[in-house]
């Protein structure tokens, strides 16, 4: 069964099931502010989570494009990717448990025609500090199922809770399937730890409301959200020991090899997951730089060219390529990306959309970063030369027991079976990171790689000081803490919301119908809003912006919400953030004749509602986005 085949047996069966099918989200999240992109299918529902009525119905069936950058130091293993498709299925406050456990063993049994006797689940073990119990309610749906007790494991809150997104909100216990893919017979006894047993799905279970004092309260609307890896659960539906055999890499794989032999297959691993988690983020119109989403899409095609050098393709000859137009002449990611391109259209047609503007970025990036590699890596190697390796027995050792905190952080740590001598001798300083990151645009994480290959350690803690003293940049990308979408559904954030829409309506008057949302920020205390413009606003410009905007405001105007097709939506001309993330119905939000946006997170029912609007400032965000910071009073 190929990916393709799996994904439409999934989406049939929630269909017949009373699933609405609805299309990928962008992988920008608008309404989680926990998260830089989104990493699972949960991030754009959030406000039907928390109880607004989605247009497809309360429920739900997708194919979710992802991003998670948590695992990038696993890539090149058999099954850690930074892009994944996860198919999802939702019920906003309809079905529970006996429903959604049904549905899944159904599925895994009878469409995938998976034996029962290679399947086995965990549930949650509970939490009586927190007054949780232990989810014997679900255990006992799969025994009824068919499911023997010796395959059910109880799992702590690291493997089988979920949530919240932000330090408040919903949150639950949840059930994970698993498949047997040993050669020999399953063993009787279900062990969670035995590798061959391996997670493709799991059911997650919405029933709780973390609150600000850390308590857990029971959800008036319970929602079931679940998730199947596609790349995971094609490759064990195959018989394959690694996600890089199925259909969705092979052609990926293919193309590098013509480029020069595989002989370090971790290499040729890293450069086709990142390259294609690459060309995803390009697709949403997101520039390499140093900040945000930016900041990682650069540290992916940084490490792919670093890697494409391990194998030896920097510097091949364009005969070798053999290509039909002169784009990505000269330049190897530029191929791979065309192949990735070319296979994910038909069901990401954003790709071949934008093409040029992927392709010309990527071409843009390897000549930067290609142009001081070399230097940076002659300086690397001058620098790890006036070091002393450690031990490989203990590097080893540490690089085992610090796994949870990282190697960079053994400083810190005063690791004992280390002298200070030799750790001093192991260690590359703060300013040699920085130099290396600032003078030859090294990502402190190839650094880190490089001085892992070597065995030494890296003063990431001094690295970041100088980094900060020097460059005051956000290292948010990274950490995972992006503060995009909206922070809550509270009355005030619902304010600030319906302001935006406003102020969208505003900057095209004064600037010009150029001028379209490229990103948003929105709390109860102010409003950061990305917008497409090439030149830094006047004061003129801005006064007039703020006048429009509380024009509409004194004018007590109501905020008409209509559920409308799509088609619909676009005649009565709605602006629209991510066309590609509406399904055929959605919510249209009207402010007379002066707004008209396709939205889905918490309005104000009445512009008189909302205060006094001000621009506190207008910067630069990146190359031909300008960025707004506003508030009500």
């Amino acid at each position: 069964m190929n990916s393709n085949q799996l994904k439409q047996k999934y989406l049939d069966f929630f269909q017949s099931q009373g699933h609405t099918v609805i299309p990928s989200a962008s992988l920008v999240p608008q309404n989680d502010p926990t998260v830089l992109f989104t990493t699972a299918g949960m991030h754009p529902l959030v406000p039907y989570l928390l109880g607004e009525k989605h247009p497809g119905g309360t429920r739900l069936t997708d194919v979710q494009k992802c991003i998670r950058t948590v695992d990038i130091d696993n890539v090149g293993d058999n099954t850690h990717l930074t892009f994944f498709e996860m198919l999802g299925n939702w019920s906003l406050g309809d079905y529970w448990k006996d429903q959604a456990i049904k549905m899944s063993f159904d599925f895994l049994t009878k469409k995938l025609q998976i034996p029962l006797d290679q399947l086995a689940v965990t549930c949650f073990a509970g939490e009586p500090e927190n007054k949780i119990p232990k989810d014997e309610q679900s255990a006992k749906i799969w025994q009824n199922l068919g499911v023997k007790k010796e395959r059910i494991a109880f799992l702590g809150r690291e493997d089988n809770w979920w949530g919240p997104a932000g330090q408040t909100g919903p949150c639950g216990p949840d059930t994970e399937m698993f498949f047997w893919t040993g050669k020999t017979p399953a063993p009787k006894n279900f062990d969670p730890t035995d590798k061959l047993w391996v997670e493709i799905w799991n059911d997650v279970f919405m029933q709780y409301n973390k609150t600000a004092a850390g308590n857990y309260e029971e959800l008036k609307q319970k929602n079931v959200d679940t998730g199947m890896g596609l790349e995971r659960t094609t490759a064990v539906l195959n018989g394959w020991d690694n996600v890089f055999a199925t259909d969705l890499f092979v052609p990926i794989m293919a193309a590098i090899k013509k480029l020069a032999p595989i002989e370090n297959e971790k290499s040729a691993r890293i450069i086709a997951d990142h390259l294609r988690a690459a060309v995803f983020i390009l697709g949403e119109g997101i520039e390499p730089s140093n900040l945000d989403q930016g900041y990682v899409l650069r540290r992916l095609i940084r490490r792919a060219i670093r890697h494409g050098k391990v194998l030896g393709i920097i510097d091949f000859k364009e005969s070798k390529a053999n290509l039909d137009d002169k784009k990505s002449l000269g330049h190897f990611i530029g191929i791979i990306a065309k192949v990735i391109i070319e296979m994910y259209s038909s069901n990401y047609p954003e790709l071949e959309k934008n093409k040029e503007f992927i392709l010309d970025q990527l071409v843009r990036e390897e000549t930067k970063f290609s142009k001081t590699l070399e230097e940076g890596l002659g300086m690397a190697e001058k620098i790890f030369a006036s070091k002393k390796s450690i031990n490989k027995e203990k590097f080893d050792k540490i690089k085992k027991e610090t796994s949870a905190e990282r190697i960079r952080f053994i400083i810190s740590n005063k690791y004992k079976d280390i002298s200070a001598k030799e750790l001093e001798e192991a260690t590359i300083s703060g300013e040699e990171l920085f130099l290396l990151y600032q003078s030859y645009g090294f990502p402190i994480e190839i650094i880190e790689e490089l001085a892992e290959e070597k065995r030494l350690i890296v003063a990431f803690r001094d690295f970041t000081e100088e980094f900060e003293k020097h460059q005051q940049l956000s290292r948010t990308a990274t950490e995972g803490r992006f503060k995009g979408g909206l922070a809550d559904n509270s009355e005030l954030t619902a304010k600030m919301h319906t302001a935006t829409h406003l102020m969208l309506a505003a900057l095209r008057q004064v600037l010009g119908d150029q001028v379209f949302q490229k990103g948003s920020n929105i709390t109860p205390e102010r409003i950061r809003f990305d917008f497409s413009y090439s030149e830094k606003m006047t004061p003129e410009q801005i006064n007039q912006v703020e006048n429009l905007v509380n024009e509409q405001i004194k004018k007590n105007l109501p905020v008409v919400c209509e559920e409308m097709d799509l088609g619909q939506a676009k005649k009565a001309n709605a602006m629209g953030v991510f066309e590609n993330k509406y399904g055929n119905k959605v919510k249209v939000y009207s402010i007379k004749d002066f707004s008209k946006e396709i939205c889905g997170g918490p309005h104000a029912k009445n512009t008189g509602e909302l205060g006094h609007f001000k621009i506190l400032k207008e910067e630069s965000s990146s190359s031909g986005v300008r960025r707004i910071k506003a508030i009500l009073d």
